[in-house]
């Protein structure tokens, strides 16, 4: 065929396959991120509904001490996910992404599926905290493997000059799950249920569907794209070894993902999960009101999410991550000694999203920097094991030692905890150098 004005062969015109490929990457991203929104609704239905299972698993007049224990058992599912982290991404690192991902969202299934079954402390006494503690080790090694895979599956899937936008979407969709959980109650409490059939038998509810959906994620994820840089990795024949062996080639980049992510993963978990009891009995605000605000707040923070993943990729990663160190060392305090004050839904609303204007600045794009600091033949695995490990002593522990500062009488040292620990993580942020001009996702080593 020939061009009608020159004589000279016609060149295919680029766009149809520009918009095919993207196209291709859109559908992986979606079924990447369903999967990981389904597991972490299943994980935080169960925050969500403590105020209301609580009480059937641990007997005691002290709703704060309920409170704890829940908040004790929800730690405790932090505890396993270094397991989880190194178990799944061995399994990403030798077989695939997708059979990593895949098998980590039907052992959410099956947490949930014991959580909704289990019977009351009344009924079959110590036995009803005891399954419950075995339904959320199972969740926490779950999730455990599903952060790295589904970090390095999302970044390794993004074209280049979007990795920041691309991978942006795992918390987009990690605060989905919680908002899921929450939108649930909403309903559950507004329009299906009385509050005493909630406080009966209405909590077991949510993780029924939450079973149901890990089914569906898992079937989807079971058609997923593997990416091309593990294809690459595999033809190039690098030799495999020890998962755990190999992550010890690279200390440096394990201890700034242990840093990077100290100061994050405590802000992160204190203005999700922890947000629902601080809101609820430190500010006093009621049950549905408290929802509201939280999936108010939740809403603004997935909006954050992308908006922030673009700039990444036009400035770097750096500039904001130290934008939310600063503002997270400076402002954590006076945001929430404010919000312990107020008695004003929309106050609470507003300091909770000012928050996230900072927090967002690590959520955003901490997955696309630790997946950028690992060449793919031990990605999954640098990305999971260091991560889930600083989270278990800094994310999931949170609630937990809020609560205990506050049953002490001194809540307020909390805050001042959690801006130290932001400030420890800034120190790594000013000294580390940014992964989008440094960026090991083209080695296969």
């Amino acid at each position: 065929m020939t061009d009608s004005t020159s004589g000279t062969a016609a060149t295919p015109h680029p766009h149809p396959i520009e918009l095919a490929d993207a196209r291709r990457r859109l559908k992986a991203i979606f079924m990447g991120s369903v999967g990981n929104l389904v597991e972490w609704y299943d994980f935080y239905a169960y925050t969500a509904f403590a105020l209301y299972f609580a009480p059937h698993f641990f007997p005691s007049n002290d709703p704060v001490v309920q409170q704890l224990n829940a908040a004790t058992l929800f730690a405790a599912g932090f505890i396993v996910r270094p397991v989880g982290g190194w178990l799944f991404g061995h399994l990403a690192d030798r077989y695939g992404r997708r059979l990593s991902l895949t098998i980590s969202v039907l052992m959410m299934c099956f947490g949930s599926l014991i959580i909704a079954l289990t019977p009351t402390y009344a009924t079959i006494g110590f036995a009803a905290p005891v399954l419950l503690a075995v339904a959320r080790i199972i969740e926490g090694l779950s999730l455990g493997g599903e952060y790295g895979a589904s970090a390095t599956y999302l970044t390794e899937i993004a074209d280049p000059e979007h990795r920041g936008f691309y991978s942006s979407f795992q918390y987009v969709t990690l605060i989905g799950g919680q908002l899921t959980a929450i939108l649930v109650l909403l309903l559950l409490q507004n329009v299906f249920l009385t509050h005493e059939q909630l406080v009966d038998w209405g909590w077991r509810i949510p993780f029924v569907i939450g079973a149901c959906l890990a089914v569906t994620a898992m079937i989807m994820r079971r058609h997923m794209h593997e990416t091309e840089s593990f294809e690459a990795a595999k033809k190039a024949g690098i030799k495999r070894e020890s998962s755990l062996r190999g992550l010890m080639k690279y200390p440096r980049e394990v201890a700034i993902v242990v840093g990077l992510t100290a100061g994050g993963t405590a802000a992160f978990y204190t203005f999700t999960t922890y947000m629902q009891t601080f809101v609820k009995q430190t500010v006093g605000l009621s049950d549905i009101t408290t929802t509201y605000v939280i999936a108010g707040s939740l809403i603004f923070a997935s909006i954050l999410q992308p908006i922030y993943g673009l700039i990444s990729d036009r400035i770097g990663r750096k500039p904001m991550l130290v934008f939310f160190g600063i503002c997270g060392t400076l402002f954590t305090v006076p945001i929430l000694s404010t919000l312990a004050g107020t008695k004003s839904p929309w106050v609470a609303f507003l300091l909770i999203s000012a928050a996230w204007i900072f927090v967002a600045g690590y959520t955003s794009i901490n997955a696309v920097v630790k997946a950028e600091l690992f060449p793919t033949s031990i990605r999954a695995t640098g990305v999971a094991v260091p991560y889930a490990l600083t989270v278990s002593i800094f994310g999931g522990t949170a609630p937990a030692i809020a609560l205990f500062f506050k049953q002490q009488g001194h809540e307020q040292w909390f805050y001042y905890y959690l801006s130290a620990v932001i400030f420890i993580s800034l120190l790594v942020y000013t000294t580390m150098r940014d992964t989008k001009h440094a960026s090991a996702m083209n080695r296969h080593d």
